[in-house]
């Protein structure tokens, strides 16, 4: 196993336990830095599926996505997992909706964040 996917599941560790506490106690910011902790998941975990297929480590979220779409249109496993998709809906909830703009509904985050883990463990099998 490489070192994002490794350094992504602990972070998505984390993520979770921070989310439980942001909810117990009500607390607001710990449950943005939980979507910022699962969105950081999913560029690490990203970051493995380049290592793994020799694409070079993008410097942006924007070069990601970009390399991301085109390693799916050469790789039909990528293809089928939607990973370009995913990656971008994940951005959307996690990183701009909740960090940003404190808008982290606990049931909407909950599910956000438990997509982390299938994303992850996705990357894992290809």
């Amino acid at each position: 196993m490489g070192r994002y996917i490794e350094e992504a599941k602990e972070m998505y560790e984390e993520a979770k336990k921070e989310f439980e506490e942001g909810c117990k106690e009500n607390n607001r910011i710990k449950m943005r830095d939980a979507s910022e902790k699962a969105w950081i998941s999913v560029v690490l975990a990203t970051n493995e599926l380049f290592a793994k297929r020799n694409v070079p480590i993008p410097k942006s979220h924007r070069e990601r996505r970009e390399r991301l779409r085109e390693l799916e249109k050469r790789d039909e496993l990528i293809r089928e997992k939607g990973l370009v998709d995913r990656f971008s809906a994940r951005d959307h909830h996690l990183h701009e909706q909740c960090f940003y703009e404190g808008y982290c509904e606990p049931d909407l985050l909950e599910e956000n964040i438990e997509k982390v883990k299938r994303y992850i463990e996705d990357i894992e099998e290809l």
